[in-house]
């Protein structure tokens, strides 16, 4: 069981910066290192869009073409906590933001980008970029 909370959305001008955590807590045997973390968001009227994931490693990393260049994944095991810096926000950004994860069984088709392809989910936190 993994239990995620994210935090740091707010509202921003556009070409601002902004960056969002996601805190786990992992329920053993398992620890936030058995998991790929990804970031997703939703427009309102519009589907949940994968943006970006990484590897429980954090070495791997992989990207919607629609971010790639301007937001950056990572993540750091010891504090159990998974980020994304954005970079040159657009008023197109604007959308609420998600976390998400799943436990890979395979280390060499580890990215997944569709929405059911993850397991657990947090509640989202509010980006709002003006013109």
């Amino acid at each position: 069981q993994v239990q995620l909370v994210e935090s740091g959305g707010g509202l921003v001008q556009a070409g601002d910066s902004l960056r969002l955590s996601c805190a786990a807590s992992v329920a053993s045997p398992h620890t936030f290192s058995d998991y790929a973390m990804a970031w997703f968001r939703q427009a309102p009227g519009k589907e949940r869009e994968f943006l970006a994931t990484i590897s429980w490693t954090g070495v791997s990393t992989y990207y919607a073409d629609s971010v790639k260049g301007r937001f950056t994944i990572s993540r750091n095991n010891a504090e159990n906590t998974v980020y994304l810096q954005m970079n040159s926000l657009k008023p197109e950004d604007t959308a609420v933001y998600y976390c998400a994860a799943y436990r890979p069984t395979s280390s060499l088709t580890w990215v997944r980008v569709g929405v059911s392809e993850y397991d657990y989910w947090g509640q989202g936190t509010q980006v709002t970029v003006s013109s």
